[in-house]
């Protein structure tokens, strides 16, 4: 167990310092308790009072408030802190289960402080794998329990200041904490920012992260360069890399990288969340009034929902799919990505395809990789546009698509995991998808060396925001049970397939088109899919900049140079904004 009194390079204060520290309003329960550096001046204390065993680095000033049982490192600043104490043995928020995904607890996951969106993932989707789930909690507790300390920290050039309760926290580098309300049996990363009237209980802030403004935290992980701010409450979630949440509410949210909600009444409940973006007043339920909160709903990579969206879990869109409207029929539309689900009529209208005509999707899958302001980069994050994962949906969506044709050629719409498709939706769909499909091939061909005979073609799937055979996954998640595999194991194993991505994705391609030609391609036939995909990816951009064209072109200058009644004016004032 930790001890202020273990660290190396202090001293207890002399007499004299003892004398003009009380002078200067200093009071300690025991003087011999309070460590101070060698090059200590009691000018660096004013009305501080110390109980138990309190540390003081070099240059660090504390002013204006109780400390109890805390090392405070070099250049740090503490200031008008009603009371910053460990009250007893404590690991600073590891170990804590957050239920996330399922309110009654039933995807439960341990956080540590290294926790990672894939190690996550693992412990919190995979319970079909109990013996893998049992080992990672263990190790998580196995951790905790070796972190435990009675004494809190507060480590270099960091500064806590108009603070008022800080109980049980470990405040690691370089951090600020301003005018924070409450934060209890936490950790506060590197270079994090907790800022004014913030509550937090049993959390973790990682790296760079910012809760700021009010917010809430209970039971709650905020990733690496995320934002908590405008009073948005969290309860039971988990919020990985570059995470974005202001003003609404999660509750048993499993918010994968990039997941963001900036407005008021927007409710993100029972769910996980990828690349996500949730309009103003976005809303779930997760339970019918028969069975209690017990479902859940899958927002795969990239959904967005629209104003006022809402869906009854449970329920499941493919990845980058536009939801407008209320879906109350628990849809099922994994396989059919870049999709539009709008209400019409009562019914969830599926447009399959639709969205690869956006200029939006292409604008949303550009930006992510622009704003990723991590440093540390612990989650694995792959943001590749053509990929193993969304060309397999697009795949079987094709195939689920001409099933339906073939079944009934004259119909007019088409029943599909209680969503509707209408005929002519159906049939644009495929040519869409058929498009990406061999755009997306010949991009994966181009980025990496493939090696034939290495990968039949089988299913990938998102770790988290990891690209990731499902095979390499099942791979792992049996040396994790049979004990072989740490956590320091699993993230070096999944860094080595990150570094491998490109080829593994190549190697894929290969085997899928050799899979629908019939035959391993040779090296001239590989060149020709290449440039194929080529012309078909500059088709596509030619069609999602005509989308953007649309978007802001002349018809939409309404607004713009009202304040004239020239045409010229109007549209001068318009183009100079865009």
């Amino acid at each position: 167990m930790d001890t202020a009194t273990s660290v190396i390079g202090l001293r207890v204060t002399t007499p004299q310092e003892r004398e003009e520290l009380r002078l200067r309003g200093c009071y300690a329960e025991q003087w011999d308790k309070v460590l101070v550096a060698e090059d200590f001046s009691p000018e660096q204390l004013r009305n501080a009072r110390f109980e138990g065993e309190v540390s003081i680095g070099s240059e660090t000033r504390i002013y204006d408030s109780t400390i109890s049982n805390y090392a405070i490192g070099s250049r740090c600043l503490i200031d008008d802190v009603l009371r910053m104490e460990c009250r007893h043995d404590s690991s600073f928020g590891e170990g804590v289960m957050v239920a996330a995904v399922n309110e009654n607890g039933g995807r439960s996951v341990a956080i540590h402080r290294n926790l990672t969106s894939q190690q996550a993932y693992l412990m919190t989707m995979m319970r079909n794998r109990p013996q893998m789930v049992e080992r990672m909690m263990a190790m998580v507790e196995a951790l905790s329990q070796s972190h435990r300390s009675a004494i809190g920290r507060v480590e270099d050039n960091s500064s806590v200041v108009g603070a008022r309760f800080i109980r049980e926290v470990r405040i690691e580098e370089g951090c600020i904490i301003e005018g924070a309300s409450h934060l209890e049996n936490g950790t506060v990363g590197r270079g994090a920012h907790v800022g004014i009237d913030v509550r937090a209980r049993d959390f973790i802030i990682d790296n760079d992260a910012r809760v700021d403004g009010a917010s809430s935290l209970v039971r709650s992980f905020v990733g690496e360069n995320s934002v908590v701010d405008n009073g948005f409450t969290a309860i039971d979630t988990l919020m990985f890399a570059n995470c974005h949440f202001e003003n609404g509410e999660a509750t048993s949210v499993f918010a994968g990288p990039f997941t963001v909600s900036h407005h008021k009444s927007s409710l993100l409940i029972a769910g996980i969340f990828s690349f996500f973006n949730a309009g103003s007043g976005t809303n779930q339920s997760n339970h019918l009034f028969k069975s209690g909160a017990v479902h859940q709903s899958v927002h795969l990579r990239g959904t967005k929902f629209g104003s006022s969206a809402y869906v009854m879990s449970p329920a499941i869109e493919g990845p980058y799919t536009v939801v407008l409207g209320r879906h109350t029929r628990h849809h099922d539309t994994q396989d059919m990505p870049f999709s539009y689900l709008i209400e019409e009529a009562g019914q969830s209208l599926l447009m399959p395809a639709l969205s690869l005509k956006s200029y939006g999707t292409v604008r949303d899958i550009e930006k992510w990789k622009s704003r990723d302001g991590r440093s540390l980069r612990r989650d694995n994050i792959c943001f590749e546009e053509f990929n193993p994962y969304t060309t397999g949906k697009m795949l079987r969506g094709v195939d689920a698509l001409t099933r339906l044709y073939e079944n009934d050629p004259e119909a007019k719409s088409y029943n599909y995991n209680r969503t509707v498709i209408r005929s002519s939706m159906l049939h644009r769909g495929i040519k869409l998808y058929n498009s990406a499909i061999v755009a997306s091939l010949g991009a994966m061909l181009e980025r990496g060396r493939y090696t034939p005979y290495g990968d039949d073609g089988s299913e990938w799937i998102d770790l988290g925001g990891q690209y990731l055979p499902l095979s390499k996954v099942e791979e792992l998640m049996g040396r994790i049970a049979s004990g072989e595999l740490s956590l320091e194991g699993l993230a070096a194993e999944l860094n080595s397939l990150m570094e491998r991505y490109d080829d593994m994705a190549a190697t894929y391609a290969y085997a899928i088109i050799s899979q629908l030609e019939g035959h391993m391609l040779s090296a001239g036939e590989v060149d020709e899919v290449i440039a194929s995909a080529r012309n078909v990816r500059a088709r596509m951009r030619e069609t999602t900049e005509a989308d953007r064209a649309r978007d802001a072109g002349l018809d939409m200058m309404v607004g713009y140079g009202y304040d004239f009644r020239d045409e010229e004016e109007h549209r001068s004032d318009f183009i100079n904004t865009h």
